[in-house]
């Protein structure tokens, strides 16, 4: 079932599917290695917010989790959100340890697929994907990206963040709150092998059915990007 939980206005929508799947399984010394949250300036999220300006009752789409900052944020707005743990639906269908090893399974690429980016056509405004696409496979990435192309209606934008260190190998994945319409705030949940480097170039393929795509700079190892459906 889809880890999707739809929202208006604090009230739930009949018909979404299930509540979000808990993290409790991580061991708490594990957890407290991690380094602590921490609050970054995000240019791309004030640009997604902008678009979405002077429109009421949207359905945007955010692979964040059932994150109650977010949930009030956007509903505040007078929007619905579709929540989705994109990172624990991969690690849940590939396996913790290392996922993308395991992306090479037809079997459990078809689970992915299903239980998780199966969206009906033109259903969303926006989408707020953050850092999760970095963990698939070539492959996996490509069709998960075409499919949200098919789910968001033309003229809408997505959001997501890449790694920008060529030389990691091994990179950390967060936890995304939205703190104000330019500010988010990150908590670091641990560190995954990604799929492959993604420069520019790399980015501009990977979404080329989209209509535009813009690029931002950032102090930190986040590149932000901004694409038009």
């Amino acid at each position: 079932m889809l880890d999707r939980l739809m929202t208006i206005l604090g009230g739930t929508l009949s018909g979404s599917a299930s509540s979000s799947r808990s993290n409790s399984s991580r061991s708490q010394a594990g957890t407290a290695l991690l380094p602590e949250p921490y609050t970054r300036p995000s240019n791309g999220l004030d640009q997604f917010f902008s678009s979405l300006r002077d429109r009421s009752s949207l359905n945007i789409l955010d692979f964040a989790g059932a994150s109650q900052a977010n949930v009030t944020y956007i509903t505040s707005m007078g929007h619905r959100l579709a929540s989705e743990d994109f990172m624990r639906s991969i690690e849940k269908t590939f396996g913790e340890e290392d996922p993308l090893a395991n992306q090479s399974n037809p079997q459990l690429v078809d689970e992915f697929l299903q239980d998780t980016v199966a969206f009906l056509p033109n259903g969303y405004d926006g989408a707020l994907v953050w850092d999760g696409l970095q963990f698939l496979s070539p492959h996996v990435l490509q069709i998960t990206v075409d499919r949200l192309f098919d789910a968001l209606r033309p003229g809408s934008y997505l959001l997501a963040l890449f790694h920008a260190d060529e030389k990691a190998r091994r990179i950390p994945f967060y936890s995304y709150r939205i703190a104000d319409h330019r500010s988010l705030i990150l908590t670091p949940r641990g560190h995954r092998t990604q799929g492959q480097f993604f420069n520019n170039r790399a980015l501009e393929k990977l979404f080329q059915r989209y209509s535009s795509i813009k690029f931002f700079l950032t102090r930190d190892n986040l590149r932000e990007i901004l694409v038009r459906r």
